[in-house]
């Protein structure tokens, strides 16, 4: 069993010949579950991009949906988790920092953040570099709040370890565009592999720099399977 955490679905902004293929992707890899924002929500409109996902997940055994959420407009936010949630085809939140030009360390992520929290689900947070310690303060400062420390900081995977290490409801999933040896092994050697997750970032990277990572950290049996989907499937309730 693979589930897959950091999943997109709909096509890019610039020219992606797997932006459609979802299901075709998690075929050719084995992926049985994936939970996905839509590409709509998270660089445009996310109330829209959220109503045309929904579409997309009613009747959809294999994909789980993310209800993103842009932090500098709460109001509709809120109306969103509202709406979708119960559904149970989406569960939990997608918040992109970056193109939302809202920092981890920012006021307006703290709020949204709050809403995540009161809503009961996780939220997947993209971090890069040291964001992923004030995504741990955040989440310590929050109470019930679940965060999931979206490509684990990328380059900044150290301070990714000090974050979860500070934090226990701060889980690290591994997709990045760049696969530096020894990246995983030394996450996985020094944090909890209860706070540990798989993500692939399909259908903008191909899941096979995530496999590929993932299968040179010389995992244990029982490491394995709680990356690959025992601890997705306790988190999201799946």
């Amino acid at each position: 069993m693979i589930i897959d955490v950091h999943a997109h679905w709909g096509p890019w902004f610039f020219t992606m010949d797997v932006a459609e293929s979802s299901l075709a992707t998690m075929d050719r890899y084995g992926i049985d579950r994936a939970i996905v924002s839509a590409t709509e929500a998270v660089i445009y409109d996310a109330p829209a991009g959220n109503r045309a996902l929904a579409k997309v997940l009613d009747g959809q055994e294999r994909l789980y949906g993310y209800v993103t959420v842009n932090p500098r407009r709460l109001r509709e936010a809120a109306a969103d988790l509202r709406d979708h949630l119960p559904t149970g085809r989406f569960v939990g939140v997608k918040i992109h920092t970056d193109y939302t030009g809202s920092p981890a360390a920012s006021p307006r992520l703290r709020e949204a953040l709050a809403l995540v929290a009161e809503a009961g689900c996780p939220a997947l947070v993209h971090t890069w570099g040291t964001s992923v310690l004030d995504l741990a303060q955040v989440c310590l400062d929050t109470p019930g709040l679940r965060v999931i420390a979206g490509h684990m900081g990328a380059d900044g995977f150290g301070h990714a370890i000090e974050a979860a290490n500070a934090c226990d409801r701060l889980y690290l999933e591994p997709c990045w565009s760049h696969a530096p040896a020894g990246r995983i092994a030394a996450v996985v050697a020094a944090v909890d592999d209860r706070q540990l997750l798989f993500g692939t970032d399909a259908t903008l990277i191909d899941p096979s720099s995530a496999f590929g990572a993932v299968a040179a950290a010389e995992l244990t049996t029982e490491t394995a399977e709680r990356i690959a989907w025992r601890n997705a499937a306790a988190l999201f309730k799946i």
